[in-house]
């Protein structure tokens, strides 16, 4: 194909320098034919009819043109058509010495012909001569007069100027000028038919050119077809233009608005609504028979999030696990996609890169994507005992833009510490054991998360229910590993999400911390001090729990602006936002997602909180907007403080059923 465009392009530089020798030769012709007008040398017909003009004032002369001779300017006093002619002026009076004017037929054929333009001028070395320009016309009849005329004396004047000096002479051409013209007029014809047939055939070969480029251009073999559309390059040009086609489509803002017309109120359809979808994301092609496991937003471009997916047990030949990032602008197909070996359970951009996404899979594998390069992973954790075996169901970025770490956790007790641009090998590695396990000492880890402003400190959730501290390192009073005798208890069932109060506000609520479970609560938590660990068995009772949920509650989270609000999704369908300082018993707004089924993931995005992402069971990735409820009031932070407070005066927290193990919702 690239040889092909080579000709073209070739056959179409040398069709252009033909065209350039057309256009040159076709102005060199008008410059020779402009100078051959403007010449100097007589031509033929001027000569023509000088000689015919002789030939009546002078009979018997000879035609130079005819005889060969010279030419008729070459007689003296014979003057020439178009030429001046000098006389002498004694002459051009016609006196006689005898004082009369005797005119001959032939002076008077001279002197009637034509009218005559008297110019007088002075000749170096002549007398005063008469200058007569003859002009040839129809010869009148002449008769002889005689009368007597007086001379009167002239005075001479003598004037010295540039022209006396340099007077011009004119020069006759030689004899053979007129072989010279017909030899040089026939070498013209010649080149000029040269030309004629030179830009014949360069026309003839402009056409036959045009016609080969058109021929090959327009004509295709499925061959060829087939190899065009099946280039990584056609199919790269596809792929990228289609998403900015699809983007602009999907835009909602309303181009043809008239701002001059007044705005009607009560048209909108969600008004009063307090939740709103926004949008849902789905594509055939990646989410059939597939559930999503996790949720993130993105924390440099707030219109992309990304969801994780677990196998299409119907395709054997598609990859077992899917990672899509969707763009709010384009709600056809996700913006990437990214696949694995093993189903994908966790996921989350890395907050200092925004091109990198890390995953977590069944198979206890960490992989790193990078949006700038392909499908598959461009860094992997090996398949072995150094890091994970058992499934990463949670994962978390913690420090600072230059020191940072991806912390993970598997349901064999182990946490691993990677380091992002090494993955061969964990940069440290924690197993979580309880001596008070009857069968196994590990602990079957299914989330976790970090406080604010703690990289060392953690909380993990388990699948018997309890949630445990454990630390990275050995600090003061604490040594590293499991705090296995602070032991929080509530729970009936294995804990599917785990979420502390983000640091937001004038006031510190970072210590508490919400859990969801498979027994249908949520449980509000205060974590203990890390200052003062337990040496002997202690069991830590929740706030509260809260109980309107109809399913399993598999995530709730903590709102990133509002210090009183959280959500949480749940088997049903449901997602539910609660306000504590509006009520604690009943959320604010409870709606059912899409089709009803159960919702395993959200996650509030990270610029203001006004949208949740939520994943459903059916592979189906859903926008909600919340509205004025992500917008908090100057009092929200203090009415906290009167609710947490209220919550623990009422003697829900820790009161005397916090050692009876068989106690599970403190207070209720």
């Amino acid at each position: 194909m690239d040889e092909r465009r080579q000709q073209i392009a070739a056959k179409r530089a040398k069709l252009e320098e033909l065209r350039k020798a057309r256009a040159e030769r076709m102005s060199n012709n008008n410059a020779d034919r402009r100078t051959s007008d403007q010449g100097t040398g007589p031509s033929t017909s001027s000569r023509r009819d000088v000689d015919e003009i002789i030939n009546a004032v002078l009979p018997g002369h000879r035609s130079g043109l005819d005889s060969g001779d010279l030419t008729p300017s070459s007689v003296p006093g014979t003057p020439a058509f178009g030429h001046t002619v000098n006389l002498p002026a004694h002459n051009a009076s016609g006196l006689s010495s005898s004082g009369r004017v005797s005119r001959s037929s032939d002076v008077a054929d001279r002197m009637s012909v034509g009218q005559s333009t008297m110019v007088g001028s002075m000749n170096s070395g002549t007398d005063n001569v008469i200058e007569r320009t003859l002009v040839p016309r129809s010869l009148p009849t002449l008769i002889d007069i005689e009368q007597e005329l007086f001379e009167l004396p002239h005075k001479e004047r003598v004037i010295y100027n540039k022209e006396v000096q340099t007077t011009f002479v004119e020069t006759e051409p030689s004899a053979d000028y007129e072989i010279e013209l017909r030899q040089r007029i026939a070498r013209e014809r010649e080149v000029e038919v040269e030309r004629i047939a030179r830009d014949k055939e360069l026309e003839e070969e402009s056409v036959k050119l045009e016609q080969e480029i058109e021929q090959e251009i327009l004509e295709l073999t499925e061959e060829e077809r087939a190899s065009i559309v099946a280039a990584p390059e056609f199919l790269e040009f596809i792929e990228n233009s289609s998403k900015i086609v699809q983007r602009a489509l999907n835009d909602g803002y309303d181009y043809i608005r008239d701002y001059t017309l007044n705005a009607e109120s009560g048209g909108d359809d969600s008004e009063g609504k307090r939740v709103k979808r926004v949008c849902e994301f789905w594509d055939e092609r990646y989410g059939k028979n597939r559930s999503i496991t996790d949720i993130d937003w993105s924390p440099k471009y707030p219109e992309l999030s990304v969801a994780s997916y677990n196998k299409n047990p119907a395709a054997l030949n598609e990859p077992d696990g899917i990672v899509a990032v969707w763009n709010l602008h384009l709600l056809e197909r996700p913006e990437f996609v990214f696949h694995s070996q093993s189903d994908v359970l966790s996921v989350t951009f890395s907050p200092f890169h925004a091109n990198l996404i890390f995953g977590g899979t069944y198979s206890g594998q960490i992989l790193l994507w990078d949006t700038r390069s392909k499908h598959l992973p461009v860094l992997k954790t090996p398949l072995s005992a150094a890091g994970h075996t058992h499934p990463v169901y949670a994962m978390q970025m913690v420090g600072t833009q230059n020191a940072h770490n991806l912390i993970t956790s598997s349901t064999d007790g182990t946490v691993c510490s990677w380091l992002v641009d090494m993955l061969a090998q964990p940069q440290e590695t924690l197993e979580l054991v309880h001596a008070g396990h009857n069968k196994t000492g590990e602990v079957a880890i299914t989330t976790l998360d970090f406080p604010d402003n703690e990289t060392t400190t953690f909380w993990v959730g388990t699948e018997e229910g309890n949630v445990y501290q454990a630390n990275r390192y050995d600090r003061a009073g604490a040594k590293a590993g499991l705090n296995q005798y602070d032991v929080y208890k509530g729970h009936a069932g294995p804990v599917m999400g785990l979420h502390f109060h983000p640091l937001v506000g004038p006031v510190d609520f970072s210590d508490l911390f919400l859990t969801s479970s498979v027994d249908w609560t949520v449980k509000l938590w205060r974590a203990k001090s890390l200052s003062k660990p337990s040496t002997t068995p202690h069991i830590i009772s929740p706030l509260y729990s809260f109980d309107e949920a109809d399913d399993y509650v598999y995530d709730v989270k903590w709102h990133p602006a509002h210090p009183a609000s959280f959500g949480m999704v749940d088997g049903s369908g449901r997602f539910d936002v609660w306000n504590l300082n509006a009520d604690t018993e009943v959320p604010v707004v409870s709606t059912v997602v899409g089709s009803g089924r159960a919702l395993n993931k959200m996650q509030w995005d990270r610029k203001d909180g006004r949208r949740a992402a939520l994943g459903g069971s059916d592979g189906r990735l859903y926008v909600y907007d919340i509205g004025d409820m992500a917008l908090p009031r100057e009092s929200e932070w203090t009415d906290m403080q009167k609710t947490v407070a209220s919550l623990v005066g009422s003697g829900q927290v820790n009161g005397v059923a916090e050692n009876d193990p068989t106690r599970i919702v403190a207070g209720r």
